[in-house]
């Protein structure tokens, strides 16, 4: 809340800030009981999921006056990340923790507990200093109330775009993976998978150039270390001698070494069942 400087009442000021929390705590009582109470607690738990970094109270709070919030941060947050708030955008008053100090007298008491009485048998009083819990209202920003940089993505992202040479590249895979190369139309949504019962790599057809050879890469991490070495060194070989951006073949290596690891530590040496890794690499 902003106040002019110039005309600033801090006796004022103290009392719309308790008035605004007892705003704040009747909005969260009705917001609890309308949640309970009734088809919503669905609605509150998806919209849970999409700010678990706030506490129960405030994800009411924010669900109440903006219920499509999908990332929120405070006004410094976001200017860290490079975005501001844009101009007329009114914040989301949620609850911060606001603790302070204060002396307190009260008895003193010995190694077990019990209060230390004086020469006449009255306990022998002494000063501390406690924390108590307080809050006080502060705004908070959705995403959608923002403008500035890309945010940050998570997951993995389709590779697009073209590779010189390949043609040639594929053959060189084709010839180095010692399992048959299928591509077809994957209904799971995944992008290749290695079928161990039918010992083929299945990749899925009618992408880029550059996520087909990506793929393959991530899939031939099934094959034993020996072959994923010769595997890797062609790779590497085309690299050095094309004038292609093959980078992203170098990344894949240190996932496929990770890879292999992990089955042999999971099926340590015993036959693997069935199974189909559908992965969205």
């Amino acid at each position: 809340m902003a106040y002019d400087k110039n005309n600033f009442d801090p006796k004022a000021a103290a009392e719309a800030r308790k008035k605004e929390m007892e705003e704040i705590t009747t909005k969260l009582e009705k917001g609890v009981k309308d949640i309970f109470s009734s088809d919503n607690f669905k609605d509150y738990l998806n919209f849970c999921a999409k700010l678990p970094r706030y506490s129960v109270n405030n994800q009411i709070l924010i669900m109440m006056q903006k219920p499509d919030a999908t990332m929120c941060q405070s006004f410094t947050g976001w200017k860290e990340m490079n975005r501001h708030v844009v101009k007329g955008e009114k914040g989301i008053r949620i609850l911060a923790p606001a603790p302070y100090k204060m002396e307190r007298e009260q008895d003193k008491l010995d190694a077990n507990g019990r209060a230390i009485l004086d020469k006449d048998g009255e306990p022998v009083k002494e000063k501390v200093e406690v924390t108590i819990n307080a809050f006080k209202p502060v705004s908070t920003f959705d995403v959608s109330q923002t403008d500035g940089d890309p945010l940050p993505t998570l997951g993995i992202a389709e590779l697009t775009g073209s590779v010189d040479g390949y043609k040639t590249l594929l053959d060189a895979i084709t010839e180095v993976v010692p399992v048959p190369i299928t591509f077809e139309n994957i209904e799971s949504g995944a992008k290749g998978y290695f079928h161990l019962e039918d010992n083929r790599i299945a990749v899925q057809e009618g992408m880029s150039e550059a996520q087909t050879v990506k793929t393959i890469i991530h899939e031939a991490a099934y094959p034993n270390q020996k072959q994923i070495q010769t595997f890797y060194y062609q790779c590497l070989k085309f690299k050095h001698s094309s004038d292609n951006k093959f980078g992203f073949i170098l990344q894949c290596s240190y996932h496929i070494k990770r890879r292999t690891l992990y089955e042999r530590t999971k099926f340590k040496g015993s036959p693997p069942r069935p199974y189909q890794s559908h992965d969205f690499c």
